[in-house]
């Protein structure tokens, strides 16, 4: 997911912004008939400068909308799915420079977060917090541990899934509960295959330590490392539709569910 977007936005509302402008200062001064095809030009730009600055503001400070386009989510996010971010969770960013102007809360263990990608910022990536700053973080034989401490799991059974999302044949995938004090959230393991370790790391101030919830099918911190505090997009809150093609195109049991 490119972040192109938010620089064209950004840029159409300036330009039509000054169109708006022009005609409010020049045009308008004058009478009607004068102007011509120039007025008219300058009055169709000027007029979607309030539209183009409403739908910038939705996106950057409140709400914005993502596709998941592969399985390291599952079984919580689905090839397909489309969801909503919250884009105010972690506090308010400027447009394109990213840069926090007013803080309003930090991630907790659980959380699914969007961030740009540390290795290409131009990329969004959206995984699971498990570690916060100051946290000491290991994984072995398919275990979490936090500052220590396992953290609990619970086996649901085997993982099939559907459509895009079904599991491939010969592969045995086992769904698990897995708990952060009170909440739980579901994950997947492959049994048969390699156990990626992680020794004891300690995760830096200002920083995060994330992982899919597809645990043996994700590229996340026990590859790349850490997300900085400033990479920050928002918080999942919500899957507004699922899109398979495979199952008939619109899924409509998803629609409306509550990301955890």
């Amino acid at each position: 997911m490119h972040m192109d977007f938010a620089l064209i936005l950004t840029l159409l509302t300036l330009v039509t912004f000054v169109f708006w402008l022009i005609e409010r200062l020049v045009f308008r001064k004058r009478g009607p008939e004068q102007g011509g095809g120039v007025r008219k030009t300058t009055e169709t730009l000027g007029s979607l400068f309030p539209v183009l600055l409403l739908v910038l503001v939705f996106r950057s400070f409140l709400f914005e909308p993502f596709k998941i386009p592969s399985g390291s989510m599952i079984p919580t996010l689905w090839i397909g799915d489309f969801i909503v971010v919250n884009k105010y969770a972690y506090g308010l960013r400027l447009p394109v420079l990213n840069s926090k102007v007013i803080p309003i809360d930090d991630p907790e263990r659980g959380d699914i977060i969007v961030f740009r990608f540390p290795e290409d910022e131009r990329v969004n990536y959206i995984k699971r917090v498990v570690g916060l700053p100051g946290d000491t973080i290991s994984y072995r034989d398919k275990q979490l541990f936090v500052n220590g401490e396992k953290v609990e799991q619970e086996v649901v059974g085997s993982w099939v899934g559907k459509g895009l999302n079904r599991n491939v044949p010969g592969r045995n995938p086992v769904e698990l509960l897995e708990y952060f004090d009170d909440e739980s959230h579901r994950i997947v393991v492959y049994p048969e295959r390699p156990n990626g370790r992680v020794e004891s790391v300690t995760v830096p101030e200002g920083q995060y330590f994330v992982m899919g919830d597809n645990r043996d099918q994700s590229l996340d911190s026990r590859a790349w490392g850490f997300v900085p505090e400033e990479n920050l997009v928002g918080k999942a809150v919500r899957i507004w539709m699922h899109w398979d093609c495979s199952r008939g195109c619109v899924d409509f049991s998803r629609i409306g569910d509550k990301i955890q």
